[in-house]
C-alpha cells in the first residue's frame, strides 16, 4: 500500500546556482578515471595492464573477495594510467577516450524468460550490478541475498542537487525497464518514493507492480535511508537494495540494447558558476570542459556530488561513479574580521546566531570555511532537529567512538549510511567530522560481522 509522509525535521541550505534545465550535449570528453574508492569494502585486483585498449563494458578489475564482481571501463579507448598510492593501492584508473564509443555485446537478454539467477549473472558480468547497493552498511548489494525490499529515491533534496524528472525526461523506456529488472530480482516490494509536494510525473503514472511513495519535507527527506527508516525500517539480519532512479537508466538501457553505455545527465551547479546548467556526458567524465569559461575569478573549491556529502576534487578532476552533480563554491582558506560577533546578513545559520532566519527565500554564496575550530564535543540536542530518524545520534557517534558494536547494534547502526549525518555535521558547534566517524563505525561492523 503506498504512503504520504511529511517529514517535519531537517534543513534546506539555500546555496546560489541551481541548475537551469537547459542541455548542453555536444562537448567532447577525452579523458576519464574509474576510482575503486567510490566502491565501499572493495579490494580491487586489476583485470588489463597500462596501455591496452578497452571498450565500454570491458573489465578493468575485480575484487579479491568477491571475485564475480566486476567493474568496467565505461569508454572505449586506451588504458593511459594506473595510479597508485603507498604500498601500492590503486587510486584510480586512467582512460583515454578514442571518440568511437564501441562497446561489448553482451547479448540482449529476455526479460520475460530470464531466470533471477541469469540476470544477476549477466549484471554481474556487464559491471552494472555496481549500481545496486544494499542496506545495512550501503555497500555493493551481494547477489546471493534476497531483499525484504528494494528502494528507489525518485527525488533528491540536497544542495542545489539536479532535477530527477529532468535527468529521466528522455529515458522514460530505460527507466522502467529498470524497473521490471528490479521486479526480477525481489519478490518483495519495489518502492519508488516521490516528491509529494509535486504532481506525480507521467514516467511514475504507468508503472504496474511498484509502489509509490509520497514523501514532503525538508533535507534529508530525499535520502533513501530516511525513506527505508519510514517506511520498511532494517532490523538486525534484514537486507534491503536500493538504486538510484539515473542509474537504473543505465541498467534499462543495457536490458534494451544489450551493451554497457553509461552516458548520463550531469547538472553543474554552485554560485561561483557562471552558466549552470545540465551537460550530457559519462560516468567517471573529466570536469574541465564543463568548466570551460563558466567560472567566476575567485579560488573555488570542486566537489563532485553535493556540499554536504560530495567528494572533493581539483580542477582537473573527475565525476565520481555515482554523481550526477558537480559543485563550485567559493573555498574558504580565509578569516573574517570579528567573525560571528558581526551581524551575518549574507551568511546562513541554522541557529539564530545571524540574520538568515528574517529572509526565508533568500540564497547565500557560501564557502568552505568553517567559521571556528575544532573543540570539545559537547551535547546541545541540535542533531535530533535535522536528523528525521527515531535513532539517537549523539548516543551513536559516541558508541562508534567507543567502538562498542552491541551499543551500535541497539542504537541503529543498521538503518544508516554516512550521508544522513551530513546535516549532523553541518550545524555542529563542535566542528566534528561526523560523517568519518560513522564510516568508521559501518567499516569496523563490516570487519567485525562478516
Amino acid at each position: 500500500m503506498s504512503e504520504s509522509l511529511k517529514i517535519k525535521k531537517g534543513l534546506d541550505i539555500r546555496i546560489k546556482g541551481k541548475a537551469k534545465e537547459v542541455l548542453t550535449d555536444n562537448l567532447t570528453f577525452k579523458k576519464f578515471s574509474v576510482d575503486p574508492s567510490d566502491f565501499k569494502n572493495i579490494n580491487p585486483k586489476l583485470l588489463i595492464k597500462a596501455g591496452e585498449k578497452v571498450k565500454a563494458g570491458t573489465p578493468l578489475f575485480h575484487d579479491k573477495i568477491r571475485e564475480e564482481l566486476i567493474f568496467v571501463s565505461p569508454i572505449s579507448g586506451t588504458l593511459a594510467e594506473i595510479e597508485r598510492g603507498e604500498k601500492r593501492k590503486i587510486l584510480s584508473l586512467k582512460i583515454e577516450a578514442d571518440g568511437l564509443n564501441e562497446s561489448i555485446d553482451l547479448g540482449k537478454p529476455d526479460l520475460k524468460s530470464i531466470s533471477r539467477e541469469e540476470l544477476s549473472q549477466l549484471l554481474l558480468k556487464s559491471g552494472l550490478w555496481a549500481f545496486i547497493k544494499q542496506r545495512p552498511y550501503s555497500t555493493i548489494a551481494d547477489y546471493r541475498n534476497t531483499p525484504k525490499a528494494i528502494f528507489v529515491s525518485c527525488f533528491n533534496t540536497a544542495p542545489l542537487a539536479p532535477t530527477i524528472d529532468f535527468l529521466l525526461k528522455n529515458d522514460r523506456k530505460s527507466f522502467e525497464l529498470g524497473v521490471e529488472v528490479l521486479k526480477k530480482l525481489t519478490d518483495g516490494k519495489i518502492h519508488l518514493n516521490i516528491d509529494g509536494s509535486k504532481s506525480v510525473h507521467e514516467v511514475f503514472q504507468q508503472l504496474k507492480g511498484v509502489e509509490i511513495n509520497k514523501f514532503e519535507g525538508k533535507h534529508p527527506a530525499g535520502n533513501v535511508g530516511v525513506q527505508i527508516h519510514h517506511i520498511d525500517p532494517i532490523n538486525k539480519g534484514d537486507v534491503v537494495w536500493t538504486v538510484q532512479p539515473e542509474d537504473l537508466v543505465i541498467i534499462g538501457r543495457f536490458i534494451d540494447r544489450g551493451i554497457v553505455d553509461m552516458s548520463r545527465y550531469v547538472a553543474l551547479t554552485g554560485s561561483e558558476i557562471l552558466n549552470p546548467q545540465y551537460y550530457k556526458t559519462i560516468v567517471g567524465a573529466e570536469i574541465e570542459p564543463m568548466l570551460k569559461d563558466n567560472l567566476t575569478q575567485e579560488k573555488h573549491r570542486f566537489i563532485s556530488g553535493n556540499v554536504l556529502s560530495g567528494k572533493q576534487i581539483p580542477n582537473n578532476g573527475y565525476l565520481g561513479f555515482y554523481d550526477t552533480q558537480i559543485t563550485v563554491i567559493p573555498e574558504g582558506d580565509h578569516s573574517e574580521f570579528l567573525g560571528w560577533m558581526m551581524p551575518g546578513i549574507n551568511k546562513f545559520s541554522f541557529s539564530n546566531t545571524f540574520f538568515s532566519k528574517i529572509f526565508p527565500k533568500k540564497e547565500y554564496s557560501l564557502d568552505s570555511n568553517f567559521n571556528g575550530g575544532e573543540r570539545a564535543y559537547v551535547i546541545t540536542g541540535e542533531f535530533e532537529k535535522v536528523l528525521p530518524m527515531d535513532i539517537y545520534p549523539m548516543q551513536l557517534i559516541k558508541a562508534v567512538l567507543a567502538e562498542d558494536i552491541d551499543m551500535m547494534e541497539k542504537l541503529g547502526i543498521y538503518e544508516v549510511a554516512e550521508e544522513d549525518f551530513a546535516l549532523c555535521e553541518y550545524i555542529c558547534t563542535s566542528k566534528t567530522e561526523i560523517q568519518d566517524i560513522i564510516k568508521n563505525g559501518i567499516d569496523l561492523m563490516i570487519k567485525e560481522m562478516s
